[in-house]
């Protein structure tokens, strides 16, 4: 039977994840509108 700790560990370890993918994400996208926009300048 999980304990309590599983109840906050995990989900913990998932947000923590989605905060990473979300941040990382991020700045991929912004690099690739400023390289989109660097070659249309061109």
């Amino acid at each position: 039977m999980p304990t309590i700790a599983h109840f906050i560990y995990i989900p913990g370890i998932m947000l923590v994840g989605i905060a990473i993918g979300f941040v990382v994400g991020a700045r991929a996208a912004r690099n690739e509108i400023a390289r989109a926009s660097k070659t249309r300048k061109r």
